[in-house]
């Protein structure tokens, strides 16, 4: 008896020493929540909204990155939350159209700075880039790490669906914007792409920042694809959903998520997980 309280002293104070060391892990999910529209039947957001707060809080997310968050779904992730945000809608710049929103545990992460700009040729105003369908944003918030006392940035966005160009142009813009809001501060780069990994716009970005799936301590868990079109026998290998860093993280964990209940996905996407540590 004597020896076991022994070991769960040594290892209460192994973990105090390691947090005091800055080696408190940081939980990150990106997940495309599919937006809030009535024509997606028994998969509309109202049956599932639950499901995705559900999922988000078992996985201890301590940051949740989301693409095509209507405003409705915007203020309902935050509903009996511990998080603070940071985006706006991509239409306006306020509250019109989707969020490419950056979710953080406020109790554990400060903001120190954040934005949002448009990917396209005038990217601080609202506007659609190239040959882009629709209005298109990059995300981005500055937190304080008051566990590891450190400061790091996270960039969320969310590709075009249509235009090829605009996925190459906006490859180059958030490259771009990256080194320019963060030369030297550990960065997060997460989003739906909508490219496949051999594209030239994964490319752009791996060029400067390391898919989380590449370098994982652990093995990937999960199916290899994130997009699943609400079908529930989707042989998933379409994967346009991404996490990358940069050299300042340690990947200890890569995941595709493929929660579930009833035979049904939360949304039309798979959300990815990522337990991060600093180098």
């Amino acid at each position: 008896m004597k020896t076991l309280k022994f070991l769960l002293i040594f290892l209460s104070l192994a973990s105090i020493s390691m947090a005091q060391k800055g080696n408190v892990a940081i939980n990150i999910i990106t997940y495309n929540i599919r937006l809030n529209v009535a024509s997606d039947g028994i998969n509309a957001w109202p049956n599932r909204k639950e499901n995705v707060k559900a999922l988000v809080k078992f996985h201890d997310a301590d940051i949740l990155c989301v693409q095509e968050a209507l405003p409705e779904q915007f203020d309902a992730l935050l509903e009996n939350s511990n998080f603070d945000v940071v985006g706006v809608g991509r239409d306006d710049g306020k509250r019109k159209g989707e969020f490419s929103a950056v979710y953080f545990d406020k109790s554990r992460f400060t903001k120190k700075d954040g934005g949002t700009f448009w990917l396209s040729p005038i990217p601080d105003v609202p506007s659609k880039g190239w040959d882009a369908a629709l209005n298109r944003v990059c995300s981005w918030a500055k937190l304080y790490d008051k566990l590891n006392k450190k400061e790091f940035i996270v960039f969320n966005t969310h590709y075009d669906h249509i235009g090829v160009q605009a996925r190459i142009e906006s490859a180059k813009l958030i490259k771009k914007k990256i080194q320019e809001i963060a030369p030297t501060l550990p960065v997060v780069f997460t989003g739906d792409l909508n490219v496949t990994p051999e594209t030239e716009a994964i490319s752009t970005i791996k060029s400067f920042l390391t898919d989380a799936k590449d370098i994982t301590v652990e093995p990937p868990y999960g199916p290899s694809g994130t997009f699943n079109s609400f079908d529930f026998n989707s042989d998933l290998k379409n994967r346009i959903d991404y996490i990358f860093v940069n050299k300042d993280f340690k990947v200890q964990k890569f995941a595709v998520l493929t929660d579930s209940k009833d035979k049904r996905y939360f949304s039309d996407h798979l959300p990815v997980f990522v337990k991060l540590f600093f180098k």
